[in-house]
């Protein structure tokens, strides 16, 4: 874990000393990690992290046309506009998540962009976005290891990522090659993070 962490906070750090802002954006397979690395990285840089699961559609969004559309089943294009546009743009801004428990908008949220962003979650590396990365990562996990994490999950969500979100994200990353867009892959099957040679 930590030789490939390191490789992933070194090539971070070097591009905070050339830019002085940088933006990561963290997409993947579910149950591969994201989220547990975005929080790392968030603890050991001190900064700011952004999770795609906060902008699920809204029930009036939930056509048939949207779902689809490969990467339609998040909100992308008020993530660009309540998250992305300001924080490219260097200014505080404030987003209001959506809370899957009443399906209605949270209350807002107020962030400050700081030196280092990251976006984490399936369809962070959507093409609507464009390419505002500066580092791009893709999580990937063996369907059995990823079962296995799942499963720890509560129950009643299990069918909808086996029947739904699952073959979901992979339309997702077939349909727009994501994986072979990001600067860098890791594998947590092993429960460690490894980055192929």
């Amino acid at each position: 874990m930590e030789d490939a962490l390191d490789r992933i906070e070194n090539r971070i750090a070097g591009l905070l000393a050339r830019k002085g802002r940088v933006l990561v954006g963290i997409d993947g397979n579910c149950a591969a990690g994201k989220t547990t690395l975005a929080a790392r990285l968030s603890r050991d840089f001190d900064c700011g992290v952004f999770h795609m699961d906060d902008f699920f559609l809204r029930p009036v969004q939930r056509r048939p046309e949207r779902y689809a559309q490969p990467g339609g089943n998040v909100d992308y294009e008020r993530f660009a506009g309540e998250v992305l546009t300001p924080l490219l743009a260097g200014e505080p801004f404030s987003y209001r998540p959506f809370d899957c428990r009443v399906l209605e908008l949270a209350p807002p949220v107020e962030a400050v962009p700081g030196a280092l962003s990251i976006v984490e979650g399936s369809y962070s590396l959507h093409p609507y976005f464009g390419d505002p990365w500066d580092l791009k990562i893709f999580l990937t996990v063996s369907p059995e290891r990823q079962r296995e994490r799942i499963l720890l999950r509560p129950e009643f969500l299990h069918r909808r990522f086996f029947e739904e979100w699952i073959p979901m994200e992979q339309r997702y990353f077939e349909a727009f090659g994501i994986r072979s867009r990001c600067d860098l892959t890791a594998d947590t099957t092993e429960n460690s993070l490894r980055i192929p040679e």
